[in-house]
């Protein structure tokens, strides 16, 4: 079990995609005018993507200029001290093509906050990087 000086040990990149497919809510972080923005969302693993849906607005807006975006999960335990995070780094794309958009509709991942979120977004992640406070 590596570990970093500080005692956080170092998830591996398979017990970071396991950390991703076992849970459903996440945060996408996104840049507006060079400052950071960071959005709630529901998400699903669909063959090692991320995917939400949105509306028009900020992440959208990211998908279609395929702009660079960070997704993070993570839980922590009061009672024990112990939790992990797992962060993702990659390229926002909306999902068009027909086939890719059937199957990420058939997957029933709800909106987060509801109203008119009907944009599926992906993320291919290029890095990811996981910490476990034992």
């Amino acid at each position: 079990m590596p570990l970093i000086d500080n005692g956080l040990e170092i998830l591996s990149p398979e017990q970071c995609h396991e950390l991703l497919r076992r849970n459903d809510v996440g945060r996408v972080a996104v840049t507006v005018a060079a400052l950071p923005a960071i959005f709630p969302v529901n998400y699903a693993v669909v063959e090692g993507d991320i995917v939400f849906r949105t509306g028009h607005g900020t992440k959208l807006r990211a998908a279609v200029e395929r702009a660079v975006v960070a997704f993070q999960i993570d839980h922590f335990d009061k009672s024990t001290g112990s939790g992990w995070s797992v962060m993702a780094v990659g390229l926002a794309e909306e999902i068009t093509e027909p086939h890719e958009l059937a199957r990420a509709r058939r997957i029933g991942l709800r909106p987060f906050a509801g109203g008119d979120r009907t944009h599926f977004i992906k993320i291919r992640p290029e890095f990811l990087s996981g910490r476990r406070i034992a």
